[in-house]
């Protein structure tokens, strides 16, 4: 199979009016990556060696977006929209190369996986020139049936144009096929339009494919591999497939985690193994974790990455850019963004630090604020190895603390603070005895009139 080639033509050229929204249908995310973007890494993982893109609506916006997701893809464009054999013909160009295998599938069904595709391309390199991919729904009502003669698929059949014996068919058609490249534009030419919405339909395929002499059969994908997405509700179904099926991949892989169903990853999301993860967790794209990390509940993680023996939360907001050495503590209600926090370094609670390096061993007390940004620049603050900032203190960047330094309680720090040295920036406190009880009285009159 690795010796044959293989394109695979990704439909994603419609309007998706019932998802009610001016971002394409297949942009929606799930995990964080557009729903098309799911499908072209299952063609990816099943072999294909080149990705066409047919597109519509929002070309510009579509063309944008698989310049990240999929920077080789062609793109081409259907218009007008006359049918599922119309839109795979509109890569007429990429589908003449002479492919071994062509795949064809649709950008609003993510959660296909490469098994489902494999079996289909082995099928093709076993002789067959067509591959139906077929799929057992929980009610068969309003999919057409595979129909099936002595091991080979001779038609599909719309449940409106089915015998009552037809309807009792579980077997259903889930769109996506395979199609031998040698036998492909033949094919596809031969689709007529002689139909009530006078478009053509790829389904047509099988039985031209059958009064040729040629092969065609059928393949089985799980019922959730075959889903497509029309609206938000369902989007919202496969979402949580997706999350329930990576959750237990994350347990199967070594990690704990102690309530499943509330910990949400991204599509990149890597944990090592003897991580645990607590209740209330959310993985936002880019995050990184070692193995033996202790992840504790309501923290949100984005673009970060954490050595083992790192410690996260209660209540973490870890952005991107924030490293955490080797057995490093990032506390309860602690913002971290753009900075390193070196081994055993310690950021315990209500504290940010954004743009900056907390050395070796350092300890940041609560209330600590690193201010990085004059309203126009970002400016960096460096704190050195063993270094103590105490409780309430404002770091005024740029600035550098070095090893061992040490700044009192409640200090606005505007300048360095050489190594081992200790910082006062704060105001002398006066106290004066009585006027406490003073200014509440003037208070308390000022308040009767």
């Amino acid at each position: 199979m690795t010796s044959r080639t293989c394109l695979s033509v990704i439909l994603a050229a419609g309007e998706g009016t019932r998802m009610k929204s001016a971002l394409p249908k297949v942009l929606h995310p799930i995990a964080g990556l557009p729903l098309v973007a799911h499908v072209v890494k299952a063609a990816e993982a099943a072999g294909a060696t080149d990705l066409a893109l047919v597109i519509g609506h929002g070309a510009d916006e579509m063309r944008k977006a698989a310049a990240k997701f999929a920077p080789g893809a062609g793109t081409f464009v259907q218009e007008p929209r006359l049918g599922t054999a119309h839109a795979v013909l509109a890569a007429r160009d990429a589908v003449a190369k002479g492919y071994d295998d062509i795949l064809v599938m649709f950008g609003d069904t993510p959660l296909i996986d490469a098994a489902a595709l494999g079996e289909a391309r082995a099928k093709l390199a076993a002789g067959a020139a067509v591959v139906v991919i077929g799929f057992r729904p929980p009610s068969p009502a309003g999919y057409g049936r595979l129909i099936e003669k002595a091991g080979k698929l001779v038609a599909i059949r719309e449940e409106k144009d089915c015998t009552d014996e037809e309807r009792k068919i579980g077997f259903c058609n889930a769109g996506m096929m395979a199609v031998s490249g040698r036998h492909a534009l033949e094919l596809l030419d031969a689709v007529g339009n002689a139909n009530a919405k006078g478009e053509y339909y790829l389904t047509d395929i099988v039985e031209i494919a059958g009064a040729k002499g040629l092969d065609v059969v059928a393949t089985e994908a799980g019922f959730e591999n075959a889903l497509g997405i029309n609206n938000r509700a369902e989007l919202a179904e496969a979402e949580a497939i997706w999350q329930k099926r990576r959750r237990q991949q994350a347990m199967l892989s070594g990690v704990t985690l102690i309530a499943p169903e509330t910990v949400y990853f991204s599509h990149d999301t890597e944990l090592g193994p003897d991580t645990v993860v607590e209740p209330n967790v959310v993985f936002g794209p880019g995050v990184k974790i070692a193995g033996g990390v202790k992840i504790h509940a309501f923290s949100h993680i984005e673009g970060a990455t954490a050595a083992t023996g790192a410690d996260i939360g209660p209540f973490a907001r870890l952005r991107p850019g924030a490293d955490l050495a080797a057995k490093a503590k990032v506390g309860n209600f602690v913002e971290v963004k753009n900075a390193r926090i070196e081994a055993g370094a310690k950021v315990n609670h209500l504290t940010y630090i954004g743009d900056a390096r907390i050395g070796a061993g350092a300890n940041i007390g609560a209330g600590t604020i690193t201010c990085n940004y004059d309203g126009y620049s970002k400016f960096f603050t460096d704190i050195g190895e063993g270094a103590f900032v105490g409780s309430n203190s404002s770091l005024v960047a740029p600035l550098k603390l070095g090893n061992g330094a040490y700044v009192a309680s409640g200090s606005v720090i505007t300048e360095d603070v050489p190594e081992d040295a200790l910082a006062f920036g704060r105001a002398r406190q006066k106290t004066l005895p009585g006027k406490g009880k003073e200014l509440r009285a003037r208070q308390a009159s000022a308040a009767k009139k």
